[in-house]
């Protein structure tokens, strides 16, 4: 007997038997295959009718596709900068502190603290009025004392030029000065060739250059007279002032003209003289001593921080510019000569004195900071004065700095340094131990601020030079 199961055909295997069994699915993607054939056939119609239209219709004119614009050049890395003083700048021993650094070659600022606002730079001012006299007077040029006929025999006259290194020493602290002993001895020989017989009873002391009066600013304290450091800044004196003309600092006095005329008659052999003020009406000159060259006086000036000369310097300054000689002319004198100088921006620039002595004083640190980098660049009369600061921990009132926590930078950093009752500061060229050449600047402003400031200031180059170009702003 048969199995009935075996007696029903068998389909067919394959894609047949597929649709067979699965007719649902089958037709599903039947039409999936469908669908995609007839969007690939669409696709190319479309590519190939795109393309004959642009053959036939379009011109390059009329291809409108936006292109994107392309940098000129790859922008260069920026450096990150990652050497931080901040911690030397913000010790106890600066009441507060404004200052920059810069690289003394591209100008680029490395470090910022209110570098743009004016404030006082203390004795900083000199190493501007060494540049000033440079510029103005000439490196060569001597400052003359002379002695004229005066207006009737028996009187003669004493005309002081400006210069307040006039000796009555060869032992004097300004080195190589013009002695009043040679002044006098000419002086007489040459009277009585003209007048002979007649004695000498009068000398006129002529400190006329510029107003007697104003020898003395009122904003400097008594303290720097009486202490030794600063004279009154008349045209006619002699050692600076000083009760002891061999040492810098000694007491001054206060008729400095005065004693000028008592020493010239004590080295004339005129001891019953009489003396007057007024000016010289004659020309006749009877004798005349010279003072060293300005780039001497300002080199002695910047070395020692000689204020009597810095003041004398300045007001010289003033005269050559056809002005008075009054220290309310020195801004105007100094803005000139300084941008003749090459000084880019003295437009900020406010002068009072020669010494820095003067709060009013106002320059920023950025300024000085670009004043220290020209020099750095040994141009012309800022170059000049520059190559005469002292170098730290070696030279001048520099000398005994840059010690201790500071001594890597010592010998690497040409600068000077100020100091007040209300400041101490210090702007220069710090040679970094990376070999980069910075400019920089440093006021340390508060009332009664203390000597450890200095020390502070020194610590905080040296963290400068430590850096190099690697000093963060932070």
């Amino acid at each position: 007997m048969t199995d009935s199961a075996s007696s029903e055909p068998k389909a067919p295997g394959g894609i047949r038997a597929f649709i067979t069994e699965h007719p649902t699915a089958s037709t599903v993607t039947v039409a999936v295959v469908v669908f995609v054939l007839l969007a690939v056939v669409a696709v190319f119609a479309g590519i190939s009718v795109g393309s004959a239209n642009s053959a036939v219709d379009v011109t390059p004119d009329e291809v409108t596709v936006e292109q994107r614009s392309q940098p000129d050049a790859t922008p260069e890395a920026v450096a990150v900068r990652t050497c931080s003083v901040d911690s030397l700048a913000t010790v106890s021993a600066f009441p507060s502190l404004v200052g920059v650094v810069t690289d003394a070659s591209s100008g680029e600022v490395l470090w910022d603290r209110d570098a743009d606002t004016a404030a006082s730079p203390a004795h900083i001012v000199t190493a501007l009025t060494g540049a000033a006299a440079l510029q103005a007077l000439g490196a060569d040029t001597r400052i003359s004392t002379t002695v004229v006929d005066g207006s009737s025999p028996g009187v003669i006259v004493l005309v002081g030029g400006g210069d307040p290194t006039l000796a009555t020493t060869n032992a004097s602290f300004y080195r190589d000065a013009p002695q009043i002993s040679d002044l006098a001895s000419e002086a007489m020989a040459r009277y009585e060739e003209l007048h002979p017989g007649v004695p000498i009873t009068e000398i006129v002391l002529d400190s006329t250059l510029w107003n007697t009066s104003d020898a003395w600013d009122s904003n400097w304290p008594e303290r720097e007279r009486t202490g030794g450091y600063h004279s009154y800044v008349p045209a006619l004196m002699i050692n600076g002032d000083r009760a002891d003309p061999t040492i810098a600092i000694s007491p001054r006095g206060t008729t400095p003209v005065q004693s000028a005329g008592e020493a010239f008659a004590q080295a004339a052999g005129l001891p019953g003289v009489t003396f007057s003020a007024g000016a010289a009406v004659g020309d006749t000159v009877l004798a005349e001593v010279k003072s060293q060259p300005v780039s001497v006086l300002v080199e002695q000036m910047l070395i020692s921080g000689d204020d009597s000369l810095a003041e004398s310097l300045a007001r010289l300054v003033s005269k050559e510019q056809g002005l008075s000689g009054a220290a309310s002319t020195l801004n105007q004198a100094f803005q000139s000569v300084l941008a003749d100088a090459g000084l880019a921006d003295t437009g900020g620039i406010t002068i009072t004195d020669g010494s820095g002595l003067s709060p009013v004083n106002q320059i920023s640190p950025l300024t000085v900071a670009q004043f220290m980098a020209l020099g750095a660049a040994g141009d012309g009369a800022i170059g000049t004065a520059f190559s005469m600061l002292p170098v730290g921990g070696e030279s001048g009132d520099l000398y005994n700095r840059f010690e201790g926590d500071a001594a890597a930078a010592s010998g690497h950093v040409v600068a000077k340094s100020g100091w007040t009752n209300q400041e101490h500061s210090l702007a220069g060229i710090v040679n970094a131990k990376d070999g980069t050449e910075l400019a920089f600047a440093f006021y340390a402003i508060g009332d009664g601020i203390s000597t450890d400031a200095r020390t502070a200031l020194d610590n905080l180059v040296a963290g400068v030079y430590a850096c190099g170009s690697n000093l963060s702003d932070y």
